[in-house]
């Protein structure tokens, strides 16, 4: 049983030329419950480009790891995944070469639901090699997540009275 605080911040709308992208700034913050020390913590974004119908996700890890993994989500999509492998050359997975030696992460997928009652899942699946290992060791992470607060666009974006 873990303690999760997943925050979400929308960010200005991004181009790469004409490519265009919505997002969110995110930040997971996790804990063993009754402690204070940090178990886990990870930022990156979720990012929607409506031309492609495509979602991305950045990953990164103060341990020395970060990921950038993809799927398909249309504009009323309730439901979507990403996915990253290692060696991939646009989403993939790169570790330190401690990580890469003793816990090698060989593949991601996050599958992620809004749900009516307005959280949202997720349930992410990742593949690692432990040496001493035959098979692949199989890593599950799910929760369901409820807003507790309202979100904060850029203060410079907001009318003035």
């Amino acid at each position: 049983m873990f303690v999760e605080r997943y925050e979400l911040q929308p960010i200005d709308r991004q181009t790469n030329g004409p490519q265009l992208f919505y997002g969110l700034r995110y930040h997971t913050h996790i804990v063993k419950p009754g402690e204070i020390e940090t178990f886990h913590d990870q930022v990156g974004y979720w990012l929607w480009e409506p031309a492609a119908n495509s979602v991305t996700f950045s990953l990164t890890i103060p341990r020395g790891q970060v990921l950038l993994a993809s799927g398909h989500a249309g504009p009323i999509d309730t439901e979507f995944e990403v996915r990253a492998v290692i060696g991939s050359s646009v989403y993939g997975i790169l570790s330190n070469s401690f990580l890469d030696r003793a816990f090698k992460t060989v593949s991601f997928r996050m599958n992620v639901s809004m749900n009516r009652d307005g959280t949202w899942s997720y349930e992410e699946e990742t593949k690692l090699i432990i040496p001493g290992s035959d098979q692949p060791s199989l890593h599950l992470d799910r929760n369901t997540l409820s807003r507790i607060g309202p979100p904060m666009p850029n203060p410079m974006a907001l009318p003035t009275t």
